[in-house]
């Protein structure tokens, strides 16, 4: 199986502050729940933390099936990762090695249940219609902007 986690996908995953993992119950109805605490695992894999997600855990366990999705709200450009997920729990052996990289990362702050092992079958790349639509007038810097505008904020030059 070819790397799917290209070095774009995990720039583009890197820059995103959240994700939305959607699941499926057994009688296939949708659920979409936020998640901010995950990272790339490897080539293959894409780790998240299971922090208030019950019904995400329970869906996995009963149907592994999952989307998970990473967009830039200002460029509105990222990734959706297809695949199939596993849920660790920390009585698990190999809760410590996939849970490691999470740590840091929710700190005291964050209780972690157990983690989402997402094995990635498929990247695709998530644009905005304008890119498509108006792809001569449609920039990175363009969509940028109007987010500012749409959103009411500003950059910070000093970041």
């Amino acid at each position: 199986m070819s790397d799917l986690i290209t070095t774009e996908v995990r720039e583009s995953v890197e820059r995103s502050v959240l994700c939305w993992l959607a699941t499926s119950d057994e009688n296939g109805q949708p659920n979409v729940s936020p998640k901010e605490v995950f990272a790339v695992a490897d080539s293959q894999n894409i780790v998240v933390a299971n922090i208030a997600s019950p019904r995400s855990a329970k869906n996995i366990r009963e149907n592994q099936k999952i989307c998970l999705s990473f967009v830039d709200v200002f460029v509105q450009k990222g990734f959706k990762i297809i695949g199939t997920a596993t849920e660790l729990k920390p009585s698990e052996p190999e809760y410590s090695l996939w849970v490691e990289p999470l740590l840091a990362m929710a700190g005291d702050r964050y209780p972690i249940y157990s983690v989402f092992v997402v094995r990635a079958i498929a990247a695709e790349p998530i644009v905005a219609p304008s890119y498509r639509l108006f792809p001569s007038a449609t920039t990175e810097e363009s969509q940028i902007q109007s987010a500012f505008l749409t959103y009411g904020v500003t950059q910070d030059k000093d970041a």
